[in-house]
């Protein structure tokens, strides 16, 4: 179906006039489409291998930006702070074209991502953005929120996988070459438990997340650098803060790849560590509890292990999950994660400190 077919099903004037396909994002395929009012959209295809009910994932989408709009002060930008979905004409959150693909369509907000570090402050940034998502949905029901990729960060099943991916693996060679960093992980399972086990028993409150807080993710001011809007939706679902901040402190605070080699040069950068806490605080503005605040460095850890044995179980299933460069693509990302894990075991106390000291 044509471009300008699937727009026209969706609540915008004008004709298309330009249309160009993006790059950027491994899951949906994206489009910018210019009509001749002027505006600009985003049309995307939802990648239903993924996202297996695009129903739910939609209905989490709409409730969560209608939600942060609502919340925005009066003097905030809501059409540049906060993504702008657009209804189909008949209402839909998505439109089905006759050959069963799914699109979405919604506002484009220009502005400019960074893949990786490129100057001083964008770390900050990024973490008081992510922190004020987090206190603009404190008070969302997030038991409301649909799993859009069901167990994610479940750690404990998670270490299940793992396990049995080790007793079922029918690669005796993989197998053997990895002991010693399955022995690693093994032996440390009482991480998984630190945030599942507290969100079972009510220490841990159940938060809206957005699960996958990387860099890229925050669209930001192109003059002043500043964190605008929280992107890339798609797998907001109820959990724990500590994955959210867990998982910026393991991409970004790390000063290595994710599939560097060299172990040796795999460390947790402590002063990214206290560039990303000093704006998370102050992006969640006193909304977190004593407990959450205490146990943030913990979810480093946490989310790093969880990647550990996802990298490593995938390589032991032989390769059926993650896109791979080389045979051992994720035996070495595999123990790059299980060197940060113990980078970050040597540093919690620092790490605990640091916290502390900012709070």
């Amino acid at each position: 179906m044509e471009i300008k077919a699937i727009i026209s099903k969706f609540n915008v004037d004008g004709e298309l006039t330009a249309e160009k396909q993006l790059t950027c994002g491994n899951i949906n395929r994206t489009y910018r489409v210019t009509m001749s009012d002027g505006k600009r959209y985003i049309l995307q295809n939802i990648n239903v291998n993924v996202f297996r009910d695009p129903d739910a994932l939609m209905n989490n989408i709409f409730g969560v930006c209608d939600f942060l709009k609502k919340k925005l002060p009066p003097t905030a930008d809501p059409l540049r702070e906060t993504m702008t979905f657009i209804k189909t004409r008949d209402g839909g959150h998505y439109f089905k074209d006759d050959d069963g693909k799914y699109w979405r369509m919604y506002i484009y907000i220009d502005a400019i991502s960074y893949q990786s570090i490129e100057k001083p402050g964008l770390f900050y940034q990024a973490a008081k953005a992510f922190g004020r998502f987090q206190q603009l949905l404190s008070d969302y029901p997030a038991e409301t929120l649909a799993e859009t990729i069901p167990n994610f960060h479940n750690t404990v099943k998670r270490f299940a996988d793992f396990k049995e991916a080790v007793d079922g693996c029918a690669l005796p060679d993989r197998l053997e070459e990895a002991k010693a960093d399955i022995d690693d992980l093994l032996s440390r399972e009482q991480i998984a438990h630190i945030a599942v086990d507290r969100l079972a028993d009510g220490t841990l409150p159940l938060r809206v997340t957005h699960n996958d807080t990387k860099l890229n993710n925050i669209l930001m001011d192109e003059d002043t650098d500043e964190g605008i809007c929280v992107i890339d939706l798609d797998t907001v679902m109820p959990g724990s803060v500590l994955y959210d901040f867990g998982d910026a402190i393991r991409f970004g605070a790390s000063t290595a790849p994710e599939d560097e080699p060299d172990i040796s040069k795999i460390s947790l950068d402590l002063s990214l560590f206290e560039e990303f806490v000093r704006g998370f605080i102050e992006g969640t503005d006193g909304s977190l509890t004593k407990t959450e605040l205490d146990l943030l460095p913990e979810g480093a850890l946490l989310l790093t292990y969880e990647q550990a044995m996802r990298f490593l179980g995938d390589y032991l299933n032989g390769d059926t999950y993650f896109k791979i460069d080389y045979d051992k693509h994720n035996l070495v990302r595999g123990r790059a994660q299980i060197a940060l894990v113990k980078d970050i075991e040597h540093k919690l106390g620092k790490m605990h400190e640091i916290v502390n000291d900012i709070c």
